[in-house]
Formats: C-alpha cells, structure tokens, sequence
C-alpha cells in the first residue's frame, strides 16, 4: 500500500513539473502579445485551469478582445466570438432547427448549431443583449450542454465563457442577474497600463510588423492540466482559510463587523471556485500545493461579483472591495 501511495505521488509531481512548464510557455507566449496586464493574463489562466469562465471588466482599448484571441491560439482552442447587442436572439448563440425537404420529398428538422459550439466562447460587452439572450448561456455555462427543441447538444470539451463588459456604460445595457455571475469563477478586472508597458504597446504594435501569438498548448494538453488541478493536495489550513472567508462574506455572525455592510453574499459556488482557483495558481507558480496566501490573492476576483452591500454601506461610502479587505484581515 505504502510502495503504491508513494508511486502515486511521484507520478502527481513528474505531471505537475510539465505541465507546469507548458504553462509558463503559455503565460509567456501571451505575455509577447498582451503587454502590462501580468495580473490579468495570470488570473485568466488560473480560471481556464480551475475548468471555469471569467467575466472580464474594464474600459474600451485594453485588449480584452485581443487577450481572448491570443489565449485562443496559444492554448490551441477553438475560439469563437458574439458581438452582444439589444437584438441578438438566443438562437443567434445556441443554433436553431430549420427544415429540411429532401428530393424524395421528405421533410425533416435539421438543426444547425451556433456559435456556442465553441472551446473558448467570446461573449463580448455581454451586459448589451436582453436578459432573455443572456440567459442563454446559463445552461451551457453550467452544464456544458444546451437544449433545442427538447434535443439535448452537448459541448466541445473543454468548454469556457470569457464575457467583457463596459463598466462606463449605463444606458441600453442589462446588468447580468446574480444567478448568471455566479457561473463565472472570476471578476476580473483590467486596468490601465503603466507608463513603461504603455511606451512597449507603441513601439510593438505601430511597426510595419506585428507580434503574432503562437500556440504553447493543446485541446487535450489542457484538459489534462485541469484534471491535475483537482488531484492537487490542499492543506487543512488553506481548507479552513477558505471556509471562514466564505463563509464571513455573507450577513450573519460569522462575519463579524462587516455583517451590518453585506445585503447578501456568496454560496458553496465561491468555495469550489476559490478551491479550485488556488490549485491552478500554485501549479502556475510550480508549487505542489496552495499556501492562504494564496486564498488571500485570490480572494476579492472571486467573492466580489457575489456579493452586495446595503443600504447604510453604499449610503457611507463602502465598496465590495472595501469589504473584502476588511474580511481577509481576519484570516491573514
């Protein structure tokens, strides 16, 4: 039994050490195209590891659209992209049946698939289409399947969403309804670059050429680095780390003086993300396990698009991330 367990061991650290290493391939095959957005790029990897979606926010110009273009080819995904506006249609993401007669004269219901069948979905200024065509992503987010005319499709594996959003705009837009933010693993948000990444985005990308992205990973390659994730170990004190933090999001005693600031918060969802999520970062890092500081990092991308404030907190100033703060300072 012991000769078997160690063997087992071996073999978990001999897959971490390559994939580890095609994953620092693949962060730096990014890193040549995407400039100055580290933190960006990390946690994008850290939810494709966790076998999850993101939701990226920021300003028009930040190269959301081009880090999924790029994250497409390095990691060797099927990448597709939907523009969302005010009148796309739930058919015009999953597929629709049409009719079909053939020369015998029969008719038939063919069904013709849409843009969803996709490794790596684009959802682009996802909060621009109605609520009815956002829905339409729910049950493929979550089930990795859709449902067309009582027919069930299943999806291309792996299968993630990575959805933008304008934070400056406010008229014509749906804001997404709690139940469809708990099915993105992370809220990440993309800043401006600082001044030395700006000045390399003017001197790469105004030549007469341009840096093309190239392919670091496959399909498979990657699928294979999700299943490691989840048979990485986790230490009892990253386990309790993530529960109390958690668990102290949400109103009630155990969390403490935040608790009169927080209306509602996360449920097991954001465990099981913050679970994952700190497996994928230390196998990123080339580590065997997760460390709280770990937990801590990656903490607010998590919890913050899960929880809301009340009244008395938005009425004083608070923000979600003020909150967080005030919680991580418990555990850390």
């Amino acid at each position: 039994m012991a000769e078997s367990v160690e063997k087992l061991e071996d073999g978990i650290v001999r897959s971490a050490e390559q994939v580890s290493a095609q994953i620092r391939a693949a962060k730096d095959a990014i890193g040549s195209v995407i400039f100055g957005q580290d933190r960006v790029v990390e946690n994008t990897l850290v939810t494709i590891l966790s076998g999850g979606h993101a939701l990226l926010i920021g300003v028009p110009g930040l190269a959301k659209t081009k880090l999924v273009e790029t994250l497409g080819v390095t990691l060797g995904l099927d990448a597709k992209r939907i523009q969302f506006t005010p009148d796309l249609m739930p058919s015009d993401i999953l597929g629709a049946e049409v009719l079909d007669e053939s020369t015998a004269g029969k008719r038939s219901f063919r069904f013709i698939s849409g843009p969803v069948f996709a490794q790596l979905l684009m959802a682009d200024e996802i909060n621009r289409a109605s609520p009815r065509t956002q829905s339409a992503l729910l049950q493929a987010m979550q089930e990795q399947h859709i449902t067309v005319a009582g027919a069930r499709h299943d999806l291309p594996k792996p299968f993630h969403v990575l959805a933008t959003q304008n934070p400056l705009e406010q008229e014509g837009t749906y804001p997404l309804p709690e139940a469809q933010l708990d099915r993105f693993l992370m809220e990440i948000d993309v800043d401006y670059p600082d001044r030395d990444a700006e000045r390399r985005i003017l001197f790469e990308t105004t030549g007469a050429e341009e840096t093309l992205a190239k392919g670091s990973m496959s399909a498979d390659a990657l699928i294979t680095a999700q299943r490691l994730v989840r048979r990485l170990p986790v230490g009892d004190s990253v386990v309790e780390a993530i529960l109390s933090l958690v668990r102290s999001a949400r109103p009630g005693p155990d969390s403490g003086e935040a608790g009169k600031f927080i209306a509602w918060g996360p449920g097991p969802r954001a465990s099981q993300s913050l679970m994952l999520a700190v497996r994928a970062r230390a196998l990123i890092d080339g580590r065997l396990s997760p460390s709280i500081d770990d937990v801590l990092d990656l903490a607010e991308p998590v919890l913050k698009h899960r929880m809301a404030l009340t009244f008395q907190a938005r009425a004083e100033g608070r923000t979600i991330p003020d909150v967080i703060r005030q919680l991580k300072t418990r555990i850390g």
